[in-house]
């Protein structure tokens, strides 16, 4: 069977990203891709502002922490706390570019060295699974696929995180109001610039969706 129609569709990639975003049982195992992303963030803004990075930490409920030592306050602590709900973002536009100039094994190779990396600061068993399970996936995609395939591969991993960016914005959204625990990003961020944890929601949910215009432009095109 020929698939070679099916690869050259330009709604193949968000279309799949969409179904890992939309579809229940595929978010119930997806989400823990888009949690290690928030956690990478927070701890390469973290790095990047001076802190010192200490662990980074997956659950098997979805949830994350990474820990990092250094100022309580200031400009270093905000842009560190709002860094995890940004980087889906920040990926998937990093690999639509990557798409649009050609680069897709450079990028394949490059999430395949900050997984390696990533392994060095993980601190339980799920978030090693997690983090091994992501470069096997790369790993065979950079080695075993084509070149057609790694660029349908890599532009639906890029629709996967825009889509999944603003669905986690609305879901912490959500859980503030259901649990209120305070303990939240948004919540952090509050305390961090005495701006309502809901102002902080709306401007993370605003940017998120902002981003995917360069992959509806690309899809448009």
């Amino acid at each position: 069977m020929d698939l070679t129609p099916l690869l050259d569709s330009p709604w193949l990639p968000p279309a799949v990203g969409a179904a890992l975003v939309a579809v229940p049982t595929a978010w119930r195992f997806s989400r823990h891709a888009v949690t290690l992303v928030h956690e990478l963030g927070h701890a390469g803004v973290a790095v990047a502002t001076g802190r010192r990075l200490n662990g980074i930490s997956l659950h098997a409920d979805t949830s994350g922490l990474t820990v990092s030592r250094g100022k309580p306050r200031g400009p270093g602590m905000v842009a560190t706390a709002a860094a995890g709900y940004l980087a889906p973002s920040v990926v998937g536009l990093l690999l639509i570019t990557a798409v649009r100039l050609g680069w897709v094994l450079e990028a394949l190779w490059v999430a395949l060295g900050l997984l390696a990396l990533t392994l060095v600061f993980i601190r339980n068993l799920f978030g090693l699974l997690v983090v091994l399970v992501a470069g096997a996936a790369v790993a065979a995609t950079a080695y075993r696929a084509d070149a057609d395939l790694q660029v349908v591969v890599v532009e639906s991993a890029a629709w996967f995180w825009l889509l999944a960016a603003p669905r986690t914005v609305v879901e912490l959204w959500a859980h503030r109001r259901r649990r209120r625990t305070g303990t939240s990003d948004a919540d952090v961020l509050a305390r961090l610039t005495h701006l309502p944890p809901a102002v902080w929601n709306l401007v993370l949910l605003v940017l998120t969706l902002a981003a995917l215009w360069p992959a509806v432009d690309r899809l448009l095109d």
